[in-house]
């Protein structure tokens, strides 16, 4: 056998198609077991190059067996599915059965080992993907204090953008989103409530999917909140998170069952089984899209970029309504967070219930005595006044509870995305997907100016994000959203910009910026 080399003969810059390591594979140019050596020596060379980076926090000590039984197996019985022998690594808040920890980051969980598997991870499986790894986040999905530090858990400590490395990787799935950018992996599974997919593939120049809500199922994820609460695919390129996400999507009867965004007629008779089938190169052309320039001004250099890729997609054949603007509520972020501290209660105490008896945390008040306990490891600079607030809260049938969610819903849905969509007969919203990266500052915490994940992430629909472009070495991404289950459309507006433009580039590990 030649010598194994991974390279992108594929015409996306950096970028490495799975389908085109599939097929390899199939004839016999690249085994599983190369594929996993090869990640676990780039994971291991730049560990030892930039030890400050922490985007992993654990590795399947039995990955390389894994791949060896899939290669025996392929010349035996055949391939899986498309992800065979494929190495993929999984936020650390999603559950394993794997000889590998679920801590969600916290000390609190680094002793738990599943004795299952998420419902995402077996279909990952059976599709032949192998779990290299788990990569760090923010700790508990950054919802533990309003002066947190993205990327920071207590286990992993500080994960840095490749990019600059003393600014911010974004958060919560940080890790995820650097191992692919530093290529660790072909792709990653991240989730998100708002923002904690988008944001970090927008600043890590990756791309990132946002499911509609219940499109993967939330089994076996430490949560926040099933209103809101998605994994979703980190990669490179938009094709390689469509064969991820067509993996992990469930069926139209299971999100019936389940429907924990509360979408009732909005779920489709059938879902796709493969959302590569909507890759079109020239699919912009003739598309719709409204300009959300409520997500507009907070950085001037963005809007530059921003406007820039209007354009482009204008010349493409797209159909541009300049602006559409959503006017939401100003008390909206402020009844999202009431929210989201009811079902974080809820929701996170019905998942420590169940854990094993040798884990000492069984609800948010065990856990918020169990980090006072380690106050020097776990709250070293920022606090748990996230967790304090939502253990005052009541239950979910409370009449607050209620009429926030109501109100929530209105707006983002009925007189958000839904109405838009409608009244401008449009295909989809585009906006900057959020600021360049900041410093890190342990201290104060993140220093966000602007975002637009909030809407399609109350609302519980789908939303793409695909690098834009470069503010002074930052990467910025643009995220097209849409109404429910629009993945399809948003995967081939989103691939089509991607073709257009090819904008990523691979991180170069600058130590800092520095401005004269």
């Amino acid at each position: 056998m030649n010598k194994f080399k991974l390279e992108n003969n594929d015409g996306i810059k950096n970028g490495i198609s799975i389908s085109s390591i599939s097929s390899k594979m199939r004839v016999g140019m690249i085994t599983a077991k190369q594929l996993v050596e090869h990640s676990l020596k780039q994971i291991t060379q730049l560990d030892k190059k930039n030890p400050e980076l922490r985007a992993i926090l654990s590795i399947n000590p039995i990955a390389i067996k894994i791949a060896e039984e899939l290669d025996q197996q392929r010349l035996t019985k055949g391939i899986k599915g498309i992800l065979h022998g494929i190495p993929i690594i999984i936020k650390d808040n999603i559950v394993t059965l794997d000889k590998m920890p679920t801590t969600g980051g916290s000390l609190a969980l680094a002793k738990y080992y599943g004795n299952y598997d998420a419902k995402l991870v077996e279909k990952l499986r059976n599709a032949g993907a192998i779990i290299l790894g788990k990569a760090n986040l923010s700790e508990w999905a950054n919802f533990r204090s309003t002066h947190s530090s993205s990327g920071w858990s207590s286990i992993g400590r500080q994960t840095k953008n490749p990019y600059v490395l003393d600014r911010t990787p974004c958060g919560s799935s940080s890790g995820s989103a650097v191992a692919v950018a530093v290529n660790y992996c072909l792709a990653a599974v991240g989730t998100e409530t708002d923002g904690s997919i988008l944001c970090p593939a927008h600043i890590n120049s990756v791309v990132g999917i946002k499911p509609t809500v219940g499109l993967i199922s939330q089994e076996g994820i430490i949560p926040i909140s099933h209103r809101q609460d998605t994994a979703g695919p980190l990669a490179q390129t938009v094709e390689n998170a469509a064969i991820l996400l067509s993996v992990m999507a469930e069926s139209s009867e299971y999100i019936m069952q389940s429907d924990p965004a509360g979408l009732g007629s909005k779920i489709p008779h059938e879902i796709p089984r493969d959302y590569t089938d909507f890759l079109d190169d020239q699919g912009l052309h003739g598309i719709r899209l409204g300009v959300v320039r409520d997500y507009c001004g907070y950085n001037h250099l963005v809007d530059e970029l921003f406007d820039q890729a209007i354009k482009k997609m204008e010349q493409a054949g797209a159909v541009i309504f300049d602006p559409v603007n959503f006017n939401f509520p100003s008390e909206l972020e402020e009844w999202e967070f009431e929210l989201l501290l009811y079902e974080f209660k809820a929701d996170l105490n019905r998942f420590l219930h169940d854990l094993p008896s040798n884990i000492r945390v069984h609800s948010l008040s065990d856990l918020i005595s169990f980090n006072k306990e380690h106050a020097s490891e776990i709250l070293p600079y920022f606090g748990q006044e996230i967790f304090l607030k939502a253990q005052e809260k009541g239950d979910l049938n409370s009449e607050e509870y209620k009429t926030l969610k109501k109100k929530c819903l209105q707006a983002t849905r009925t007189n958000g995305i839904d109405k838009l969509l409608s009244e401008y007969q449009i295909n989809a919203l585009v906006a900057p997907t959020a600021n360049p990266a900041c410093p890190i500052d342990l201290i104060n915490g993140d220093h966000f100016t602007g975002s637009s994940t909030s809407a399609a992430a109350i609302a519980g629909y789908p939303s793409i994000t695909v690098p834009m472009g470069y503010v002074h070495e930052l990467p910025v991404g643009i995220s097209f959203f849409a109404g429910a289950f629009q993945e399809p459309i948003l995967i081939k507006i989103a691939h089509a910009y991607e073709i257009l433009t090819q904008h990523r580039v691979e991180p170069k590990f600058i130590p800092s910026l520095e401005f004269s």
